[in-house]
């Protein structure tokens, strides 16, 4: 397919302007993607404004058969998002025909719940009940590491919490997206779901809408931030999931033969451009040397290449921008640590870089204080575990963290000194629908996936009601 459209009040229509979408790892030209103006999304805002009072009204069982349709559609289709999905955003065909299946999972997840009344006191004088309450109008602002799965941590709870949406995708992966939107557009009632995109450009007018009652954006922590002060003078709902600068800590009981291959790859998959990928290592010194040579023989095993290309296990950055950051960040490495494996980026068109190990580096170096959001992992040793924990903390980000060592009461013990929103031990950034999930510190305001990411999307409304005397 190369004719995309919006999806606004049902309908298929196109942008007011296009823009161009590039395969990063040729740098060619994959299609044009309609525009979204100003006016269009204030029509997609209007049409779900428009359609919310009856969807919200309708029986939740209902609404979950849509939901459930919705992802039957994907699921059917998702050979053919999954190579689309490869094109726009660089990732293994396997790994992008994945995340389409794993859409279709996350809906069925959240298909799972209730929202049922909780009874809180039915005493001889009153009854209390609390009721989770529709809020309106979502919009859903989407990033480009993981475009269809994070949609899924957005639109299934949206619509079964009985809100209407209007979904905006990042404009370097808009396509798969796009695609969803044609197959499910007679599912939901019109303008229940609405799909547009831009070129970043529509998210302060979205967030400072007055008819969109709560955003759920994720992103950057600077862009968040930019977000919720849009979004503070409706005092408007909001779930941010942002930035990290993950860190796991191996202790010196671990076999670094049988730990580093979980490390690597809790680091640098989807090219390490993965919210909760590890991002800092710090590896006690009795075992440094040993995890850091076989880090780097895994790095230089690794397959690099087209993610339409049998074998690959890492494709390119997404877009230009991240691949010169994370190109600089490597650059400045050089001098503040020393490179054991990667660091070099082709001639050849593509935004590749190899997977790069960086051992006798400290804070102080940007790769280390910085979310490198790439496939470049700085190894720093330590001493003493309570120094350990006390480095990892100290970062204005706390999305997650991870402990590594075969003494799990001791692993224990540190994971619940560490400030993160999840601390996992003996793995890292493993994600379940069934688990809250978000960030402490600057990594984000609220919960996504499980029963209480289901109820960000719902207003608590308490009725007290005095029994007749």
């Amino acid at each position: 397919m190369s004719d995309y459209k919006l999806l606004i009040n049902g309908e298929l229509v196109a942008g007011d302007s296009t823009m161009p979408v590039i395969n990063p790892a040729t740098e060619e030209l994959v299609a044009d993607c309609p525009r979204a103006s100003e006016s269009q999304l204030n029509d997609a805002v209007a049409a779900a404004k428009a359609a919310f009072p009856a969807w919200a009204a309708t029986p939740i069982d209902q609404r979950k058969e849509v939901v459930m349709k919705i992802a039957d559609v994907v699921e059917a289709n998702a050979q053919e998002l999954g190579q689309l999905l490869t094109e726009e955003q660089g990732k293994p065909l396997g790994d992008a025909i994945g995340e389409a299946y794993g859409f279709a999972a996350f809906c069925r997840y959240f298909c799972s719940l209730d929202l049922p009344v909780e009874t809180i006191d039915d005493s001889e004088g009153r009854k209390v009940e609390a009721h989770h309450m529709p809020l309106g109008v979502v919009g859903a602002i989407v990033p480009w590491n993981f475009p269809l799965i994070l949609m899924a941590f957005k639109l299934p709870p949206a619509l079964i919490a009985g809100n209407a949406i209007v979904i905006k995708p990042a404009p370097t992966t808009p396509l798969s997206t796009l695609r969803i939107a044609e197959l499910i557009k007679d599912i939901a009632p019109a303008g229940v779901v609405n799909f547009i995109t831009d070129l970043n450009d529509l998210g302060a007018p979205m967030t400072a809408h007055p008819d969109v009652r709560k955003i759920s954006f994720t992103g950057s922590t600077a862009t968040g931030a930019k977000v919720m002060a849009g979004a503070a003078g409706l005092l408007k709902r909001i779930t941010l999931e942002l930035g990290g600068n993950d860190a796991g800590i191996v202790l010196n009981d671990v076999n670094p033969k049988e730990t580093a291959p979980k490390v690597f790859d809790s680091a640098f998959q989807n090219t390490g451009q993965v919210c909760i990928a590890m991002k800092r290592l710090y590896v006690h010194e009795d075992i440094y040397d040993e995890m850091c040579d076989e880090l780097a023989t895994l790095a230089n095993e690794t397959v690099i290449g087209n993610g339409l290309e049998q074998g690959t296990k890492l494709g390119p950055l997404n877009n230009q921008m991240q691949y010169d950051r994370v190109k600089e960040l490597i650059e400045e490495a050089r001098t503040d640590g020393n490179i054991i494996a990667g660091g070099d980026v082709s001639d050849e068109p593509g935004f590749f870089i190899r997977p790069t190990i960086v051992r006798d580096i400290t804070e102080g170096s940007r790769l280390v204080d910085e979310e490198q959001f790439g496939p470049v992992l700085p190894v720093l040793k330590f001493s003493e575990e309570s120094e350990a924990v006390e480095r990892a903390n100290a970062s204005s980000w706390g999305l997650g963290g991870s402990v590594w060592s075969s003494d799990l009461d001791k692993a224990y013990a540190l994971a619940e000194k560490m400030d993160a929103g999840t601390i996992w031990i003996n793995k890292h950034a493993e994600l379940d629908p069934g688990i809250p999930f978000g960030g402490a510190k600057q990594s984000g305001i609220g919960k996504e996936l499980g029963e209480e990411g289901l109820q960000e999307f719902t207003q608590l409304k308490i009725i007290n009601m005095a029994k007749a005397s």
